[in-house]
């Protein structure tokens, strides 16, 4: 199974089986585990023509060392998105683009928060460098819980010419930085736009910066001075989505 890759975690898994079935190969179960979750995904296993094997927790704890919450699966290798299929998305939207750029965001447990925020927030996509980037692995899936295997994960090569691309197809790129001197909620974020959060600590890079057309804070009334990047995430991508139903009901 050195082709394949490990998902664990009740979210995680359901998702899969529901979204992307045939990539399940393999299923493990806590034996003697009966309540409503682990019987979803069983309905959901015997849709898909899976048998489950159940099998004690020393078992499941031999074949991962993470906190599996008694599931795991050996899925074939997830496909993160290329720049191409991300035009083709954008194509056939039928509404204004939403979209998340996460700029140097390493830590994976970061970028799975990022991805549940943005599903809940109606992202189409998130964006990230292939390079000094996490990318995805079942450490973000778990996180996720479920929202990577539906919001497209997008890697491009170079950025900040990704971000050029999509000005030239009439998207705002607004990014989150401590030091702007306008708020979140003084920015026009109603439009098409791509949000960009920079790495904790540096935040986004130099030319990453040059090509955003808007910079944008979030007001800090305590006394830490930042929030993490997913938690940053969030309050931005509401707020679109706020402005973005206020023009849609006015």
């Amino acid at each position: 199974m050195n082709d394949l890759e490990q998902v664990y975690g009740v979210h995680a898994v359901t998702a899969l089986l529901r979204h992307h079935p045939k990539r399940v190969k393999q299923l493990y179960l806590l034996q003697g585990r009966q309540d409503a979750s682990v019987q979803a995904i069983m309905e959901l296993a015997q849709a898909a023509k899976l048998a489950p094997q159940l099998v004690d927790r020393a078992q499941l704890d031999e074949k991962t060392e993470a906190v599996h919450q008694g599931v795991l699966a050996y899925v074939s290798p997830s496909q993160v998105w290329g720049e191409p299929m991300l035009d083709e998305l954008l194509d056939r939207l039928e509404q204004p683009a939403l979209l998340l750029v996460l700029d140097g965001v390493t830590d994976p447990h970061n970028l799975g928060a990022c991805l549940r925020t943005a599903d809940a927030a109606g992202v189409h996509a998130v964006i990230i460098p292939k390079d000094k980037s996490a990318t995805m692995n079942a450490t973000v899936r778990k996180v996720a819980c479920g929202a990577a295997e539906v919001v497209p994960l997008v890697a491009v090569t170079n950025l900040a010419r990704t971000l050029k691309k999509l000005q030239q197809q009439g998207i705002w790129i607004v990014g989150a930085a401590g030091e702007a001197q306008c708020s979140l909620y003084q920015q026009d974020l109603s439009g098409p736009m791509a949000l960009v959060m920079g790495a904790e600590g540096k935040g986004m890079r130099r030319l990453t910066r040059e090509h955003c057309d808007y910079l944008v804070s979030l007001p800090m009334h305590g006394s830490v001075s930042s929030l993490n990047v997913s938690v940053a995430t969030g309050v931005c991508l509401f707020e679109m989505q706020r402005q973005r139903m206020s023009v849609k009901n006015s």
